[in-house]
């Protein structure tokens, strides 16, 4: 290109920067730049128009960012606000009161939300499931729910597992569970050397060894009082001694009898009312020893997985779709793969806990699933006890949507509650052992059980011994009579003569020294 031409487009290339230049400077406000036409002149005063647009962008950037941070934090206000948390209902994690919700999880949220500064409105997932991935990749349950969004968090008894670890966010456990068995009592406990004391409880068995020495005791002492039993303290012997007296009463109690009987109203009065105890007591033993050792409870007893897969007397399951079948399921050990072949060989499977429990109070049943539930059952139940061994360990978690930096907080706020106690504390407050007295049927034979019987042997022997004092005392008046002298006087000496064991006998046996001397 010819010099004269670069140079006629490199002025034209001046002239409209500088129309341009113009048309800034009004804008920013530098019209005494503005004023100057000459295009050099303009052109030095690039400087000056860039430092006022540097000073009116640093404003507005400022103003932007600040509307930006502003509404930002509403929105996190907002979200913070009222957080959406879903739950299920299970005893005693979260239950129905009104038309609240309390339980173990209800008040450790609360916990949660006093130390993390948040509201919350809780709601109960629509499927009643607590999350399952299915054959397509889709959660159910409250899993799904906080996947789908439509849940900001999930607390409940979440197992924690890896498949849902990759899918959401889980805290660090708040309370930590194992795989056990559940078993009726007389199906998981053994043969003893005193079972046979089983039907009996152990207060039944005091009061009766309390009443065989004060039914002996008492016969004892009526015959010593009874005139009819012993007519001459002086010369005949007492066939009911101490020793005598506790054999005949044990004797009574066998159904064997052992003589003599007595002969005083009063004695007898205290024989028949021992006898009747004594039959009543036999049928109850018997017939409560027969009931609680059935074949398949004396021959069969289960402590452990092992036990459980080598028997097939009872049936045995878990809950369908649980994290506690994947467990056998994903095992290798081989009395786990035994257990869950035969789950699903048989689909001996439940669909809630509730289910569960009850069948294994029919005691044709195991249930197997999380020790924690487990123990609640026990604590609700007196005639279920769960077995010692716990395997796969592991810990209920919270869940939050995957990346969310709640998690964090939640999981802090978990250890701070579990090193201040709160978790222990809450623990033993909704695991409380309260048996249902009025469903629960103890094998034992209570002592209040047998309180008629009781009652009735102790007027039994209070009517005995009261007869034996009216024949003592009908007897004394008729010797006061005889002799004229106060009845008073010779009760006391019949008294003095008939308690007086060691030297009672020695009158006839100084009368047989003196036949044999002469």
């Amino acid at each position: 290109m010819p010099t004269a031409t670069r140079k006629q487009t490199h002025y034209a290339w001046l002239a409209a920067s500088t129309q341009t230049f113009r048309s800034l400077c009004n804008t920013v406000g530098l019209t005494g730049v503005c004023g100057k036409s000459d295009v050099p002149a303009a052109a030095t005063s690039w400087t000056l128009v860039r430092m006022q647009i540097r000073r009116i962008r640093m404003p507005s950037t400022f103003f932007v960012l600040s509307v930006v941070f502003f509404l930002d934090m509403g929105v996190c206000t907002a979200v913070q606000s009222e957080m959406r948390i879903t739950t299920i209902k299970q005893e005693p994690y979260a239950m129905s009161k009104g038309s609240q919700l309390e339980g173990f999880c209800m008040d450790l949220l609360s916990e949660i939300a006093k130390k993390l500064g948040f509201k919350y409105r809780v709601q109960l997932v629509k499927d009643a499931s607590y999350g399952r991935q299915d054959e397509s990749g889709n959660w159910n349950g409250m899993i799904g729910e906080v996947v789908r969004g439509e849940a900001d968090l999930a607390i409940a008894p979440l197992t924690l597992t890896a498949a849902r670890e990759k899918t959401v966010g889980m805290t660090k456990p708040f309370m930590q569970t194992g795989i056990s068995i559940l078993l009726r009592k007389d199906i998981s406990e053994g043969i003893g050397f005193l079972d046979f004391l089983s039907p009996f409880a152990v207060e039944t068995w005091v009061g009766i060894l309390v009443a065989y020495l004060g039914t002996a005791a008492c016969i004892c002492i009526v015959a010593r009082l009874s005139p009819c039993e012993w007519s001459q303290p002086q010369s005949e012997h007492n066939r009911f001694s101490l020793l005598h007296s506790l054999w005949y009463t044990a004797g009574a109690f066998t159904l064997q009898g052992a003589g003599p009987h007595p002969k005083a109203p009063s004695g007898r009065v205290i024989s028949c009312t021992w006898w009747l105890f004594t039959i009543v007591l036999l049928a109850c033993y018997f017939s409560h020893l027969s009931s609680s050792k059935t074949p398949e409870s004396t021959h069969l007893t289960v402590k452990g997985f092992e036990d459980l897969a080598n028997q097939d007397t009872i049936e045995y399951g878990c809950l369908s779709g649980s994290s506690t079948l994947a467990f056998f399921k994903n095992s290798n050990n081989p009395v786990y793969r035994r257990i869950y072949e035969h789950m699903e060989r048989t689909r001996s499977f439940v669909s809630s806990m509730d289910e569960g429990v009850r069948r294994a109070k029919e005691g044709d049943f195991a249930f197997i699933g999380e020790s924690v539930s487990l123990d609640l059952a026990v604590a609700r139940h007196c005639e279920l006890v769960r077995a010692h061994e716990v395997v796969g360990m592991r810990g209920y978690s919270i869940a939050a949507t995957l990346g969310s930096p709640i998690i964090k907080n939640l999981s802090v706020a978990i250890l701070q509650l579990s090193e201040a106690g709160e978790l222990a504390y809450l623990r033993s407050k909704w695991w409380a052992s309260s048996c249902m007295a009025d469903k629960a049927k103890s094998s034992a034979v209570q002592q209040h059980s047998l309180k008629g019987m009781f009652v009735l042997l102790s007027l039994g022997l209070g009517l005995g011994a009261l007869l034996a004092v009216l024949e003592l005392a009908s007897k004394s008046r008729r010797s006061a009579a005889e002799q004229k002298i106060s009845c008073c006087t010779v009760l006391t000496e019949e008294l003095s003569l008939r308690l007086r064991s060691s030297n009672a006998n020695k009158p006839q046996e100084n009368v047989d020294k003196d036949k044999e001397k002469a």
